[in-house]
């Protein structure tokens, strides 16, 4: 889910001590500043809770974003912010390339990491609705070979609570990824790293985040869909939502313009640039590509559901409590005090993307680096100081789990 029990599994979730840049109080790309919004209908209460974003906490977000940049040496950060009838802040800070300069835009499009999973669970919840699959269908209903298929649920695999080990935790992958990260993976190679592990325990007894479970429903959806999960997603889920500029890779390819990203998850744990990295390890749980604008719509899609049933919609937010405080999981999302939605990271990106229902709110959050700063994800540090500011009742955080792969 991009919060990362270990480093690399969080990426199919999201410093460098050398090349940061810290732009000054007036270099910050105002892209949108604070301008008003078209008003949505919204309750009385969302009036004290969510403030306008008038200039002064324009002003007040720029300096919080600017110090999580200069503590975290992140190289560039978009952000983008809005409520309807409060305004927009829409921002662009620091670099998208170190070895140019060139300055982070809004237009960007960039890796998302575990956000993926949302794309990836919504497809199966539609052939829920078709009544293609079941989420009380057992996996071995679809694929042979799993360990404790014949008890697993998909519901247990979009939930995080199958028991299966996460194959981005398996010494083997991560020697394999770090050796050669541009090599390509199959789904059936994820999968062996995982299988020549025992289950970590039977299915529904606890959450444990795992990418294991993403590349099962990928194949489910695969199936049961009756085409490759790329396309699947592409015809039933991205179009449908009308997002323009997001798509799944089959292999490296990341189109322009995006911004350069930069790691320190590599052989040698020196910081590289991880642009042209091949995202296939993470596949149905880790390989999309996005940007702003369409984050921004999917947030709302993603949180009230216009792609699914009422039914399937109230399914997938029955969310249930998890290993980290304040955090809560549903199938495939997650909701944090509040904020409603996933994070992602992978080698060189981090993602935030979140909705507030009470203030019908959206933050988006996209960043050139997954380098840890303190042990914390830049992708929340961002988030905790911005709702710090705007929802104080509903601050984002959270925290690392432990210390290596992610996704």
């Amino acid at each position: 889910m991009g919060y990362s029990q270990m480093r690399w599994r969080k990426a199919c979730v999201g410093l460098a001590a050398a090349a940061m840049l810290v732009l000054p109080a007036s270099a910050g790309s105002a892209y949108g500043g604070a301008t008003l919004a078209p008003s949505l209908s919204a309750s009385s209460s969302t009036d004290t809770e969510f403030p306008e974003l008038s200039p002064a906490v324009a002003a007040r977000l720029d300096k919080a974003i600017r110090q999580v940049m200069r503590e975290a040496k992140v190289p560039g950060v978009i952000v983008a912010l809005s409520a309807p009838g409060k305004g927009s802040y829409i921002r662009t800070f620091g670099v998208a390339d170190k070895a140019t300069g060139a300055p982070m835009e809004p237009d960007l499009n960039m890796r998302i990491g575990s956000e993926t999973k949302t794309f990836t669970v919504t497809a199966l919840l539609e052939l829920v609705d078709e009544g293609k699959v079941g989420l009380d269908d057992p996996i071995a209903k679809y694929i042979d070979g799993v360990p404790n298929g014949d008890r697993i649920t998909l519901r247990d695999l979009a939930e995080m609570r199958s028991g299966l080990f996460n194959y981005t935790m398996d010494e083997g992958f991560f020697k394999a990824l770090t050796s050669d990260p541009r090599r390509p993976f199959t789904p059936q190679e994820l999968l062996d790293f995982s299988f020549k592990h025992p289950v970590q325990f039977q299915p529904g007894e606890k959450f444990d985040y795992c990418n294991t479970n993403l590349i099962l429903l990928g194949l489910v959806v695969e199936k049961a869909g009756g085409m490759p999960l790329h396309d699947f997603i592409e015809q039933n889920v991205v179009k449908p939502a009308g997002l323009r500029h997001t798509l799944f890779p089959t292999g490296a390819e990341f189109p322009s313009p995006h911004a350069h990203g930069y790691t320190n998850q590599t052989a040698s744990g020196k910081v590289e640039d991880s642009t042209d990295w091949n995202p296939s390890w993470g596949w149905a749980a880790g390989a999309m590509i996005s940007d702003l604008q369409d984050l921004r719509s999917w947030a709302r899609t993603l949180a009230t559901g216009t792609l699914l049933t009422p039914e399937t919609q109230a399914q997938r937010l029955k969310t249930e409590p998890t290993t980290i405080p304040g955090a809560h999981y549903g199938l495939g999302i997650f909701n944090v005090q509040g904020w409603i939605g996933h994070n992602g990271s992978l080698p060189g990106y981090e993602s935030l993307t979140i909705y507030l229902p009470e203030a019908q709110a959206t933050l988006v959050v996209l960043l050139n680096t997954d380098i840890l700063h303190d042990q914390a994800e830049p992708s929340t540090l961002f988030g905790q100081a911005i709702t710090r500011i705007v929802t104080p009742e509903h601050v984002f955080n959270l925290p690392v789990q432990a210390s290596r792969p992610k996704s």
